[in-house]
């Protein structure tokens, strides 16, 4: 790490992998659930776990989650209690990494228009219709409403802040 990037630590873990699974809670596979699990707790958990030795003392980690864990979709039920777990281990990361002023937070995104399940959001104007109708701010979300999130709570302004959840959804379904 020290000959590409010229330092043998970091300051800021941003778990952000994932993959939709949009299956109903009584038709999810034992193999669906597993590879959802892998991605999106397990992974993050060890991966962190791993980092930790390399992450500088006031670092900052920053867990990305849904908008699944508080509204309710169908078909959603594997991938939202995933990310609910990673909700509740951000709170414990908070607070025994707390000891090395390491904060950690997370970010919730209402649904955005990418590439993530498929470009479903994205691609499907039926779909983006029913969230433009359930969103106090009258759009689909973009990724740079997501980055800015993220980039705040990597900066010094952001230091009091930790074991939070914050959702960047434009007000969807309040």
């Amino acid at each position: 790490m020290t000959e590409t990037f010229g330092t043998d630590k970091f300051n800021f873990l941003i778990n952000n992998a994932g993959t939709g699974l949009y299956a109903p809670f009584a038709g999810t596979t034992e193999a669906q659930f597993d590879e959802a699990m892998n991605m999106h707790f397990k992974g993050p958990f060890f991966l962190t776990q791993q980092a930790l030795p390399l992450l500088r003392d006031g670092g900052r980690i920053i867990n990305i989650s849904s908008g699944l864990t508080r509204i309710i979709k169908p078909n959603s039920s594997a991938y939202a209690s995933m990310k609910g777990a990673m909700e509740v281990l951000t709170r414990y990361q908070a607070k025994e990494l707390g000891a090395r002023g390491i904060a950690v937070n997370m970010v919730a995104p209402g649904a955005i228009a990418t590439d993530f399940g498929g470009g479903r959001v994205r691609d499907n104007q039926e779909l983006q219709n029913h969230i433009v109708s359930l969103t106090a701010l009258g759009r689909v979300g973009l990724p740079d409403d997501i980055g800015p999130v993220v980039a705040f709570l990597c900066t010094d302004d952001a230091r009091w802040i930790t074991a939070q959840r914050l959702e960047a959804s434009g007000g969807q379904a309040i």
